[in-house]
């Protein structure tokens, strides 16, 4: 397994186990599969899990797993959604949300902490005047004024090591967000081959990821990618069925059609070169795996042994034309 350095968080491997496939947001498996996925990704050189108390049983299972007894080397990260409250609710329900994943995950300190809410410009309205959307954002002044703050008190209570930002959808809030003031160790940023955030972007306008990255790197903010195989859609078949709220995601799956015929003529799974294309993204320091059984994590393990693709690869994938516009 191969390393690199996530900004002030340090040297962490190239690919770090995502919570939400071991909690089985992305489709059916069973506890045995969770706990199983966990112990190999460990064994193999994973030495970050990425959790959030919205992935289900995520939580629970690190329990299961570990008993608690987080092994050596091996550092955890926790989210919170916190949306738009006031600004003197931010800490407690920052710190309320944190005790209880420490709690659930039987640890006492966290090493991240990361917003799992995008940042938006103060006056942004989404399409339609999406009320739920809107409060599965961040104003940019908030997280300024209370957010930051917040999350320098938790590191001084001991309960968070640092703390990091969900980079998402909103470009240039985001660059303004980790371009002044005191700075997040990490921000996690979609880093797929079609840069879509399929239905986490409720804007409207499509994000613009790998100006996040570039900015994120210019200023010593680590990156942590997201959404390799775009939940599913760049993979060979979608392993569930799409919903309403997910058509986003079904959309990218049938625009793919094309990148899917690709890997055929070259023999290749299309879930391999999709994680070996993020892997070869400037600026991606760790890829975030959404992997939920052990047979799916060996083909993220397979594409990073094998390394980004060759130039040629990457230039014949771009020229189809997936990117969003």
């Amino acid at each position: 397994m191969q390393h690199n350095i996530l900004g002030p968080f340090g040297k962490v491997s190239r690919l770090t186990l995502g919570g939400g496939g071991i909690g089985m947001v992305w489709g059916p498996a069973s506890e045995e599969d969770a706990i199983g996925t966990l112990h190999h990704a460990v064994e193999a050189g994973i030495d970050l899990i990425d959790t959030a108390p919205g992935y289900k049983t995520c939580e629970d299972m690190i329990a299961r797993a570990f008993e608690g007894r987080i092994p050596q080397g091996v550092r955890i990260t926790t989210k919170y959604g916190l949306g738009n409250p006031q600004a003197a609710e931010v800490y407690p329900r920052l710190r309320a949300s944190l005790e209880a994943s420490l709690a659930a995950m039987r640890i006492s300190q966290a090493d991240m902490m990361l917003l799992h809410t995008e940042i938006r410009p103060d006056d942004f309205v989404y399409p339609n005047n999406d009320r739920p959307r809107d409060e599965r954002s961040t104003s940019l002044s908030l997280y300024r004024d209370a957010v930051v703050p917040a999350f320098e008190r938790l590191v001084a209570d001991g309960l968070i090591a640092t703390w990091g930002i969900t980079g998402f959808n909103h470009t240039g809030a985001t660059i303004d967000a980790i371009s002044s003031g005191t700075r997040p160790a990490a921000l996690q940023a979609i880093a797929n081959l079609m840069d879509s955030a399929g239905e986490m972007n409720g804007t409207g306008t499509p994000g613009r990821p790998r100006d996040i990255i570039a900015a994120a790197k210019a200023n010593g903010v680590g990156v942590m990618g997201v959404r390799a195989v775009q939940a599913g859609a760049l993979t060979a078949g979608l392993d569930r069925p799409i919903t309403d709220d997910q058509r986003a995601t079904g959309n990218d799956f049938d625009r793919a059609a094309p990148y899917r015929a690709l890997c055929q003529r070259w023999g290749e799974d299309p879930a391999i070169i999709a994680h070996r294309y993020a892997l070869g993204l400037d600026g991606v320091d760790t890829l975030v795996l959404g992997v939920k059984t052990v047979a799916e994590l060996e083909q993220a393990l397979a594409a990073e042994r094998a390394g980004p693709l060759e130039p040629d690869q990457v230039a014949a994938i771009d020229a189809l034309g997936l990117r969003s516009a």
